[in-house]
């Protein structure tokens, strides 16, 4: 057998692999948009989804804009105003959408068209991006802000939209995404409207009860509980261990976990998923393993068999001791001390649950099942 000769790939489908790294689905390409916006400091964000996000997605916001003169630069491979070189890498990435690429790769699998004006401008202007084509600079009319429009998902690409799940499925993940950076972001006006129809809205007045109000409804927003520890705060042993491993001290001068904040539900209001486990490093949404686990681990034997509370839950970590680069869509971090991290957030929860009288003080931390992303 003759070994097989090695040829480089055409800069085309390099494209499409590097964005189906990133697109595995529209609800990948709502929660990068959402990023941008959140980093351009909008205060109301639209998203409109048609069917399962193939046939068209909008996101709209009133953030700072795009320069005319930068518009080709905002759709170009590796072009980003978000990171300067890899010592910002290595420092902790500040920003949400990190990656700087999300409309170079959603515009190699889809027909792609930003729409900007930043504040003062006399005018808008838009550019068009087909399937990694990138079009001219054109003047366009609009508000203040982005628009991003992306139709024909997938078009370029066939293989990765013969996967996708029925309709009802690709939008429950959108769903997901936009209410996961909805409650992130209370002070943030945020809806999400589906074939026309609106399936939520948030006033962006800054109150996280609030938003879960207007995310959840009513029975789920008055079951919540605040959270709010600190290293060696009243209420929780900061020392605690975890699978026999002694944990954080509440007088470390560099603990590795901050504050953990948030809300978390009643042990009986609870869900067959645990899609509504909100869990936020830093403000970035994720699905760490470690942290559902260690809400899990906080109310012990007081939650029915396969049945998951509703949380919302922010863990501040020193950026240096938190790796957000391990997942090609960043829902895992890896943590210097994940089981320090784990005691402090099982702790935090489980003060809470304690002060409210909702769990007994000599129920056990429950070990849970290994989470799937």
């Amino acid at each position: 057998m003759e070994p097989p000769e090695i040829e480089r790939l055409d800069e085309r489908t390099i494209q499409r692999i590097a964005a189906g790294e990133v697109v595995e689905r529209p609800a990948s390409v709502v929660k990068e948009l959402i990023e941008n916006s959140l980093d351009a400091g909008a205060t109301r964000i639209a998203v409109s989804v048609e069917a399962d996000g193939t046939e068209g997605i909008r996101v709209r916001d009133d953030g700072v804009g795009i320069p005319a003169d930068q518009l080709e630069a905002a759709v170009a491979e590796h072009a980003t105003s978000k990171i300067g070189d890899i010592e910002d890498l290595d420092a902790g990435v500040a920003t949400l959408g990190f990656r700087g690429e999300a409309l170079y790769t959603v515009g190699g699998v889809s027909r792609l068209t930003v729409r900007s004006k930043p504040p003062g401008a006399d005018a808008g202007a838009e550019i068009t991006v087909e399937g990694g084509s990138i079009g001219e600079v054109r003047p366009a009319g609009c508000p203040t802000g982005t628009v991003v429009e992306v139709g024909d998902l997938f078009y370029n690409t066939p293989a990765r939209k013969k996967f996708l799940k029925r309709v009802a499925t690709e939008f429950d993940h959108v769903n997901t995404v936009v209410t996961s950076y909805a409650l992130a972001n209370p002070d943030v006006a945020v809806s999400l409207e589906h074939d026309g129809r609106e399936t939520f809205a948030t006033e962006g007045n800054g109150d996280l009860r609030s938003a879960v109000l207007a995310v959840y409804g009513r029975e789920v927003a008055e079951s919540m509980i605040d959270v709010d520890w600190t290293p060696g705060s009243a209420g929780g042993d900061a020392g605690a261990a975890v699978d026999g491993e002694a944990t954080i001290d509440g007088d470390d001068e560099d603990p590795p976990v901050i504050r953990v904040t948030g809300l978390v539900s009643h042990p009986e209001t609870t869900r067959a998923s645990r899609d509504y486990l909100g869990t936020y490093v830093n403000d970035r949404y994720v699905t760490a393993s470690v942290l559902r686990e260690a809400v899990l681990d906080a109310y012990g034997g007081q939650l029915a068999p396969d049945r998951y509370p509703f949380t919302v839950l922010f863990v501040e970590v020193p950026p240096d001791d938190v790796d957000v680069n391990v997942h090609p869509r960043k829902l895992e971090v890896r943590f210097d001390e994940s089981t320090a991290v784990r005691s402090a957030v099982a702790d935090a929860v489980e003060s809470a649950l304690l002060d409210h009288g909702l769990i007994r003080s000599t129920a056990p931390r429950g070990e849970s099942a290994p989470d799937e992303v």
